[in-house]
């Protein structure tokens, strides 16, 4: 009884839950994850004294990132761990122990009600929030069986940051596993036209890589992180064209790394 009590919290019954796995039949040999994949935010939180115009700004979530992931799950036929819930609810890119993990602002959009939360109340959000889409990772990776699963995660950002126009397009990151993201780097110019680079417009150093170093890379998993200027990927046909392009950057740079690959895109390319 008090353990539901404990996980109504934040989130009710009819609200959970905080995580989901879509296509979780996929057969190729690749997770794919999203984070930051919603901008809702339970009914408890009472919209965290945000703006009504913020609520689906992308301080809220990743604008696009959803649609470009779950576009890729099917093209790769890959199970997709997504997020339920804002990041700015819990940031489930972060650790518990990092400040950003329930984040009070996000660039200039405030979230007043994340300003003074109790130990009890962060423990809320970490339990049923962010070790649920933790374990849900953990329990997909597992499932994939002895051969290891690449992990890939898709995010989005913003043209501009603090009023500064961003000059890349499209980044690939990396922790201290460069492996995959460079392959895919050097596969870009051959299927898309986006301005790609190396951790940018984010890397480790800003604390990104928290998926990456969770999951991938202690279980020696090849790994990248996908980010996309969020205006390429605002509506259904450029989430459709960035997905179909990245769908062929990964296979060619899964090749590279001799990480087998099995998906509908090579099938119906051959058929």
């Amino acid at each position: 009884m008090e353990a539901h009590a404990h996980r109504a919290a934040i989130l009710a019954p009819s609200e959970e839950p905080a995580a989901e796995v879509i296509n979780p039949d996929g057969g190729a040999p690749i997770v794919l994850v999203c984070e930051h994949a919603s901008a809702y935010m339970p009914e408890s939180t009472a919209g965290l004294g945000l703006r009504s115009e913020d609520r689906l700004s992308h301080a809220a979530w990743d604008i696009g990132a959803l649609a470009v992931a779950s576009r890729l799950s099917a093209l790769l036929d890959a199970p997709l761990v997504a997020s339920r819930v804002s990041r700015l609810v819990y940031d489930c890119n972060r650790p518990p122990e990092a400040p950003d993990s329930i984040p009070a602002k996000s660039e200039l959009i405030e979230a007043p009600a994340n300003a003074n939360l109790t130990i009890a109340e962060r423990q809320a959000r970490i339990a049923e929030v962010y070790e649920p889409f933790r374990a849900l990772l953990t329990e997909t990776i597992v499932g994939r069986g002895p051969a290891l699963p690449a992990l890939i995660t898709v995010h989005s950002f913003t043209p501009s940051f603090f009023g500064v126009e961003r000059k890349v397009e499209l980044g690939l990151l990396h922790d201290t596993d460069d492996r995959l993201a460079t392959a895919m780097l050097a596969a870009a110019p051959e299927f898309t036209s986006l301005k790609a680079a190396l951790n940018e417009p984010y890397g480790p150093k800003d604390g990104v890589t928290h998926t990456l170093k969770e999951h991938a890379l202690e279980a020696g998993l090849l790994n990248v992180m996908i980010e996309i200027r969020n205006d390429f990927v605002a509506d259904d046909a450029g989430a459709e064209q960035v997905a179909s392009s990245l769908a062929r950057m990964i296979e060619r740079g899964l090749e590279a790394c001799e990480h087998p690959v099995h998906s509908a895109v090579g099938k119906r390319q051959s058929g």
